[in-house]
């Protein structure tokens, strides 16, 4: 199962660090965020990965055209310029990077990669949120109620799209970005249907309004409830908690050793 990562968006709200940078490679730890995220879902076996690009494509896919070289202990003979490898420090990790575009919505770039993801079932997340999310779990869940699509649901603050939950976890609403009334809002960690994709009209679409509302309107969207940790890097203050987590060996997320 492929998982898709949005990384192309401006990061606006966290400007100051991403005029050089793309917030999915802003760094806690020494690492970019992006790299944090992919090890969550790499330790649970799910090791294939689309990402969406756009603002500052460039250094996402310098990146990961370095890494094995940027991992690796190596001698240069300078004569000729031959490189030999010592001590290897690489990942099983197949990494497709996909340019959606500068200005393509969330929904856009989903729609945008859709021959990359193929006839199947799907995982979707944001390129600038960590959390200790079961993903095992999280599939179990949504292969078992058989809906087009699952979201996981988490707890912090009313800034986040809210869902209307019912008992028995059906999605009745996605709205984004109101005052939230029961506290629930998109934590991302979504599992998609491919028919999820006909729910998209193009680069206009955003993947938070009519692809969702679509969904839970026609009683295809599910909720997977995340009580654990959750924490999405927007500002610069997220930021340095999330750098502090790491630095005090104390980080949620990190599942992987």
């Amino acid at each position: 199962m492929k998982t898709l990562i949005l990384a192309g968006g401006f990061g606006t709200r966290i400007s100051e660090q991403t005029v050089l940078e793309p917030k999915p490679m802003v760094e806690i730890g020494g690492q970019p965020i992006l790299w944090h995220i992919m090890n969550i879902y790499a330790h649970y076996g799910y090791k294939d990965f689309v990402i969406a690009l756009g603002y500052k494509a460039e250094v996402i896919k310098e990146y990961f055209l370095n890494y094995y070289l940027l991992k690796s202990d190596f001698t240069v003979a300078l004569a000729d310029g031959k490189t030999e490898h010592l001590r290897k420090k690489a990942v099983d990790w197949k990494v497709t990077l996909v340019d959606t575009g500068l200005n393509t919505m969330t929904g856009g770039r989903v729609k945008r990669v859709k021959e990359y993801v193929g006839n199947e079932t799907f995982m979707l997340t944001y390129g600038d949120g960590v959390a200790n999310v079961n993903i095992s779990k999280l599939i179990a869940f949504h292969k078992n109620h058989r809906k087009m699509a699952t979201v996981t649901a988490v707890h912090p603050a009313a800034r986040f799209g809210e869902l209307n939950i019912s008992r028995d976890q059906d999605v009745l609403s996605f709205k984004e970005k109101p005052q939230t009334a029961e506290g629930w809002i998109n934590g991302g960690f979504f599992v998609l249907e491919p028919e999820f994709f006909d729910l998209i009209d193009g680069d206009h679409t955003v993947l938070e309004e009519e692809p969702l509302e679509r969904a839970a309107e026609g009683g295809q969207l599910k909720a997977y409830i995340h009580d654990g940790f959750w924490q999405c890097m927007d500002t610069v203050r997220d930021k340095n908690a999330l750098e502090n987590l790491w630095q005090s060996g104390q980080a949620p997320w990190k599942v992987w050793e």
